[in-house]
């Protein structure tokens, strides 16, 4: 979908966390079928990572994707929890005041990480569970990612990412170079929507350094426990060409998660395929939420 057209279905939300923009597209006609689907994006992107997603979707699904806060549209307050298990709070607080329940629950990358505390906590709120490639226990953040990590601790990161940020071109590459297959074919107009509410300032770039140092393995091993007892019906979509998340991941979570139906693997694809290759995502959704409400 265009830019210009999920922008139409752009609303804003006060929730307990904090207000909260996102896209809702919701086809109300009588070919709608199943529950609201909602999608979660990881570190530095936003909901239009889902765009290609939606547009196959919400012809039959009402879809929405939200903004985590300082992503995208949505702010953020000084001294809000960053941390995954404060943002899962957020999603929590999110559906809430929407008044989600029952949801296909989508997510990838960081958002991955958010999503698993959430059905851990909240397994009532899910009707389903998808994860594509993402942060797992023994794996948050992943290898590749801790020096950027390690440079957001020391308080080195704003000041280069805010100077990089003037060469979009240049940003794009450091920032997405392992995470596209085709980094050249997204739309600039994309790249700058993810890029620019975390490094357009230097204000923002410390609100992602803070982010970043918030990152912690401990907050996924705390729910490892309520994870192996999740029956939620839960697919695993996982690209196997990901410098981040290797597959191996994929069958960590399916040996963790009790409710794990299928483990589908996507040839080649990198951390953020569901943006350049939805429809190598988009059939086993429907397939597994078909199947999810045939079995409820």
């Amino acid at each position: 979908m265009q830019l210009t057209e999920l922008q139409a279905h752009r609303h804003s939300i006060a929730t307990r966390s904090g207000e909260i923009s996102y896209i809702d597209i919701d086809p109300v006609t009588p070919e709608r079928t199943g529950p609201v689907a909602l999608f979660v994006h990881g570190i530095a992107t936003n909901a239009y990572l889902w765009r290609n997603v939606i547009g196959a979707l919400t012809s039959q699904h009402r879809c929405i994707a939200l903004d985590l806060p300082l992503h995208g549209q949505s702010p953020v307050t000084a001294g809000q929890d960053l941390s995954v298990a404060g943002l899962a709070a957020s999603l929590e607080d999110f559906c809430d005041a929407l008044g989600l329940t029952g949801i296909n629950l989508v997510a990838n990358d960081t958002g991955g990480a958010i999503a698993q505390i959430f059905a851990a906590r909240y397994p009532h709120r899910l009707a389903t569970l998808t994860l594509t490639d993402c942060d797992t226990a023994g794996n948050l953040p992943p290898e590749d990612f801790k020096p950027t990590v390690e440079l957001a601790r020391s308080g080195d990161l704003a000041p280069a990412a805010v100077a990089l940020f003037a060469d979009l071109d240049a940003a794009a590459k450091v920032a997405f170079g392992n995470g596209y297959e085709h980094l050249d074919r997204v739309d600039p107009a994309v790249i700058r929507s993810y890029l620019e509410p975390c490094f357009g300032t230097m204000e923002r770039a410390r609100e992602f350094e803070r982010l970043l140092s918030a990152l912690d393995d401990a907050d996924l091993a705390a729910v490892t426990p309520q994870l192996r007892e999740l029956t939620v019906p839960t697919l695993l979509v996982w690209g196997t060409g990901d410098a981040f998340f290797d597959v191996s991941w994929a069958y960590w979570l399916r040996d963790t998660i009790p409710g794990t139906t299928q483990v589908v693997t996507v040839d080649g694809a990198r951390l953020f395929f569901p943006d350049e290759r939805a429809m190598d995502l988009v059939p086993h959704l429907e397939q597994h939420w078909a199947a999810a409400a045939v079995r409820a």
